[in-house]
């Protein structure tokens, strides 16, 4: 027999569980506290990176997040506030900025991108869906030599991780965009890597969804639970509306927190707010491409070039911060100098907040507090390429089969 499945958050975590729980006979409900058209599973890079093997929480990155604090246009900013839970999270986050918590995190990270690479492909298969998803690796463009040697050293735990990646001279990347007018040294080269256009592979799966039955009740916030012993037994919202649920499904992505003590949880999340330009001038452009200095990211997409970037702590909100949208931009033309973007453009960027725990890897897994409850957040930047596979292995969880990895690193009640 089916079970009743509620899935709070209707963004790609919430959309790829629905897609594998409904493939599995169950009937989904998915409630989002938004209209599901928004946010950052429509503002990303659309990267699938098995190439990002290092957790944002790696050596130095604490030192250099404090040295940031003090410009508007660091690539990543970290608000010092007085609040309970960000102090938590911060001394955990800085405990975890270690090469033990990089070397446990590069084999989860690896498998969890392959898997749900893999997937991505496998669904536009199975349900002849259109969505632009283009096998044309990833470039990590440097311009300094000292960049280049970093770049080279990640490059070779990846390929240790046995992830085709090489070197490439300048010449070699102007060889492969002769279009586009760079000025680098170098880049290293992801060969393993994909990228897709966001918003049509979201517009696809919602309208699959929907015609296999499953329900969205948009712009309805979870506000409170029915329990029964260790069992949730219905999923309240603010408008009143009662939901029962034989399994609920966590997936509120920056959100999380907010249901936590609802829950009893003891879950570490901050919210990480970043930034999109999107751009419909012809740029040369056709590979994906870090720009590594300024931590940029550029992707061809579907009829427009899109320029993201920043991690910006700083809770709840979705303020723009016009510095951090003017350091995307005066960034692009510096590596791309054929590139320009207009005042229109930056006018019209958006931005999304991705849910950031403190070692950088997400809680996928049951939690020991409520039998029926699973946890599938936190994926921070990563979010995007991780979607199907966490949603496969949220059905796997729910049905009771062997994981199609290990969950022992993403365990929601982990310590830090």
């Amino acid at each position: 027999m089916g079970k009743n499945c509620v899935i709070i958050g209707g963004g790609i975590i919430g959309l790829s569980s629905a897609y594998y729980l409904q493939k599995a006979g169950h009937q989904v409900t998915v409630i989002d506290q938004g209209s599901m058209d928004s946010g950052a599973s429509y503002v990303n890079a659309g990267y699938l990176t098995p190439s990002h093997i290092i957790p944002l929480a790696a050596p130095g990155v604490m030192k250099q997040g404090i040295k940031w604090m003090f410009s508007s246009k660091s690539p990543l900013y970290i608000k010092p506030r007085i609040n309970a839970d960000f102090l938590k999270w911060t001394m955990a986050f800085n405990s975890s900025c270690s090469e033990k918590n990089v070397a446990k995190a590069i084999p989860a990270i690896r498998d969890i991108n392959l898997l749900s690479r893999d997937l991505y492909s496998d669904i536009k298969d199975t349900e002849n869906f259109s969505f632009q998803l283009e096998k044309k690796g990833l470039l990590m463009l440097c311009q300094s030599e000292h960049m280049l040697e970093e770049e080279g050293h990640v490059l070779a735990l990846a390929t240790k991780e046995g992830l085709p990646a090489r070197m490439l001279s300048a010449a070699e990347v102007q060889q492969k965009m002769p279009n586009a007018k760079l000025n680098i040294k170098g880049a290293a080269f992801y060969e393993c890597d994909q990228h897709t256009t966001p918003g049509e592979f979201m517009e696809e799966l919602k309208t699959l969804l929907v015609q296999k039955g499953a329900t969205f009740l948009k712009q309805e916030q979870v506000v409170d639970f029915d329990f029964n012993g260790k069992k949730i037994r219905a999923v309240k919202t603010a408008y009143g509306t009662t939901l029962e649920a034989d399994e609920v499904v966590l997936a509120t992505g920056a959100w999380a927190g907010s249901l936590n003590k609802k829950l009893n949880l003891n879950i570490l999340m901050q919210a990480g707010k970043g930034y999109r330009i999107n751009s419909e001038t012809e740029t040369g452009i056709t590979l994906p491409s870090i720009l590594c200095e300024a931590k940029v990211a550029v992707t061809p997409m579907n009829g427009f070039t899109r320029y993201a970037g920043t991690m910006e702590i700083a809770g709840i909100n979705h303020t723009i911060n016009k510095a951090r949208v003017e350091a995307i931009a005066e960034a692009v033309p510096k590596y791309f100098e054929n590139v320009a973007i207009t005042e229109q453009e930056k006018a019209e960027a958006q931005c999304g907040l991705r849910p950031v725990t403190p070692d950088g890897l997400p809680y996928i897994g049951k939690t020991s507090k409520w039998e029926n409850l699973t946890l599938a957040a936190g994926h921070a930047m990563m979010g995007w390429s991780l979607g199907p596979g966490t949603g496969l292995l949220v059905s796997e969880i729910i049905d009771g089969k062997k994981p199609s990895l290990d969950l022992g690193v993403y365990n929601p009640d982990r310590k830090f």
